[in-house]
């Protein structure tokens, strides 16, 4: 029997398995290519060397995150090409991934200067926002703002930060990418839609190709995401956040809750070094995430605590913020409060031999 749907969805009947087959051949894609592109790394000597500002101890290959960018392009065209997918989404996606994946691929051969990179990302940025719409109304209480091109603003500066943001916190084995699977997959069981739902199908295929990926980078790393995987994975993830909340599917107070770990680590770290007159975007490794795994010894147990925040404390307050927008806002201050206060006794941006006062 076929059924016909409505936008977002394809044919009842076909629909779960098309839906599974494409979540499936992401996962493929994130496994195969990124041993692929391993081999292409160490051919062409395309390897993190360790020194003094790194979180390893021996030379990687990096550059694996291209697997990622693959797969969300292929998984994007193809639902374009079903017409299931808007053109202006599927532009959006294609943009971050030519312009982002694009900046960071150079990058991970040979360095770009910073000026150039935030170029290309702002560019990026600006184009994304025109092509899905800008930044939803926000709830905040009984309240509804609409911030108009104020928000549009908003949201080209939440996407520039979140490119570089992963880019900060991806510095420990299988971290980036395990809070990747979270979040996008957190996203898609709290949306409330039906499960071919293109945000969906976009979000679980993401996911996948990260979880592809992460068998390649789990501790110890095999390669790490590089420059060209960890800008596109921000970048998508606050495109997915944009997108859902357009279409009236998750606020973006959900989304704020969901990374809260990554925002917040990196967010504090940030402003204690600019505090100081330090350089923002030179390398350290001065994030509370790095202080632990050299506290700990252990790159995993690190990820996996943060896995477990996630799960435990985070979600729940993305549940609830989900089910009623209008707290998001408080709900947001909740769940990142405790992580404020842990980044800061920790240490969270101090000079790598301060200690953290207890």
């Amino acid at each position: 029997m076929t059924v016909t749907a409505g936008p977002g969805d394809v044919t009842q009947e076909l629909s779960m398995l098309a839906a599974a087959a494409a979540v499936a051949a992401a996962f493929v894609v994130g496994l195969v290519v990124t041993g692929l592109l391993r081999g292409y790394a160490l051919r062409y000597d395309v390897v993190d060397t360790p020194n003094a500002r790194s979180s390893h101890d021996h030379p990687t290959p990096r550059g694996g995150g291209l697997s990622i960018v693959v797969a969300l392009s292929g998984l994007a065209a193809w639902l374009a090409a079903a017409g299931i997918l808007p053109a202006d989404f599927f532009l959006a996606i294609l943009t971050g991934a030519l312009l982002i994946g694009g900046i960071g691929f150079v990058d991970d051969h040979g360095g770009v200067p910073a000026r150039y990179r935030f170029g290309v990302q702002s560019l990026a940025a600006v184009a994304a926002v025109a092509l899905v719409g800008g930044l939803a109304p926000l709830p905040v209480g009984a309240a509804v703002f609409d911030l108009g091109w104020a928000g549009h603003a908003l949201a080209v500066i939440m996407l520039v930060w979140l490119t570089n943001l992963y880019n900060f916190m991806d510095g420990i084995d299988g971290i980036a990418a395990a809070e990747a699977i979270f979040v996008a997959v957190a996203a898609a069981l709290l949306s409330g839609v039906g499960s071919t739902h293109y945000v969906v199908l976009l979000e679980f295929g993401f996911a996948a190709a990260c979880l592809g990926f992460l068998a390649w980078n789990w501790p110890p790393a095999k390669i790490f995401m590089g420059d060209v995987g960890s800008g596109l994975v921000g970048f998508a993830l606050g495109l997915f956040a944009l997108i859902s909340a357009q279409l009236g599917i998750l606020p973006v107070w959900t989304w704020l809750i969901l990374a809260g770990v990554f925002i917040v680590d990196a967010t504090v770290t940030l402003v204690r070094r600019m505090s100081r007159g330090e350089t923002w975007y030179e390398a350290h490794r001065s994030h509370l995430y790095q202080r632990a795994a050299r506290r700990f010894a252990s790159h995993g147990a690190v990820t996996l605590s943060v896995t477990l925040v996630n799960l435990l404390w985070l979600l729940p307050h993305a549940a609830l913020s989900a089910a009623r927008p209008e707290f998001g806002w408080w709900l947001t201050v909740s769940a990142w409060a405790p992580l404020v206060v842990v980044a800061v006794v920790f240490g969270a941006g101090l000079p790598d031999d301060s200690r953290a006062s207890r």
